[in-house]
Parts: C-alpha cells; structure tokens; sequence
C-alpha cells in the first residue's frame, strides 16, 4: 500500500499526517510514543487531496474550534482497537471521559468483556492523534494520566477545548 506523508506545524509541535488510498490512516506528534517505524519509506505528497483537508482541519482545531472531520478516516489497528478508537470518536469536544466509563461502553456491545486497561492500551495506540480525541480520556480521580504525545501536550489540548481550568493544571 501506498502511503503519503506531509508535515504541519502547529502550536504543540510538529505533526506528521499519512494517507493511503484516498483516507486518512494517521496523524502523529513528531517523536511521540507509537510513531509508525515505517514512516521514513512513506512518500511525501502534501498535496495529496485527504492531507489538505487534514492540514485545513487542523488549523481550524488549533483555533479552538471544533472542526468536522469531513476526510475518509482509516486508522490501522485490530478489532478491538478499531471498537476503542469507534467509541472515542463519540466523546464530545471540550469533554472528558474515563478509561472505566469507557470500558462499561464498550461492554454493552461486545460478547466478552474487557477491562479499563485493555482499553487504555487501545487508547494508547491511536494512530489519529486529535482526529480519534485520545486526549479527553482521563484517570477515575479526573488526573491527566497517559497520552503518546506527553502529559504537557494532553493538558494543553483540553485546555484549549475549554475541557479544563487552566488554574488546576
């Protein structure tokens, strides 16, 4: 498979974007934790037609609005993790949920169930950073607790949500 990359700038780094066959597959922090190992064989092609509207998307999120995703979304992952990264898509923007709630969700529709830190694992491994809203899933107590892209860049995208109070970070 064919994938393109192109890279953005934005107020919390540097993001780097790929799609394959017309879809968004992934949108990453510049070394976060799970960057694709692959990445460096992608090809580069900032105006493949999903990474503009990506880029178009972007902008809009970082000026604290909540943008539509109006792009194929395609993120590679199993059956569980799929079902993960479904569920966070439904966490409303400026809002935050639990590993636990999110887990309780998830077991209403699965045959076997799973556990809060089965899905922290899936949550861990999103490859569609701000697209797939890992960020709004916080600890049982409201802590920040876990994001690939660091604690500072999670406080900050609540933050600019509106989903947190500046002063109690």
């Amino acid at each position: 498979m064919l994938v393109y990359i192109t890279y953005y700038q934005t107020p919390l780094g540097e993001m780097l974007g790929a799609a394959a066959d017309g879809a968004i597959i992934g949108l990453w922090f510049i070394g976060q934790r799970y960057f694709p190992a692959d990445a460096a064989a992608w090809k580069e092609h900032p105006d493949d037609p999903a990474l503009r509207k990506l880029g178009f998307w972007l902008e809009t999120y970082f000026r604290s609005e909540n943008p539509t995703v109006d792009f194929p979304l395609a993120p590679r992952g199993t059956a569980f993790q799929t079902a993960v990264w479904a569920v966070l898509r439904e966490i409303p923007y400026g809002q935050t949920t639990t590993y636990g709630k999110l887990a309780r969700r998830l077991n209403q529709t699965r045959p076997h169930p799973t556990s809060a830190r089965a899905v922290g694992t899936a949550v861990g491994h999103n490859p569609a950073s701000l697209i797939i809203p890992c960020h709004r899933v916080v600890g049982a107590s409201g802590s920040l607790t876990g994001y690939a892209g660091g604690l500072p860049r999670k406080a900050a995208l609540l933050w600019l949500e509106g989903a947190v109070n500046p002063q109690s970070m």
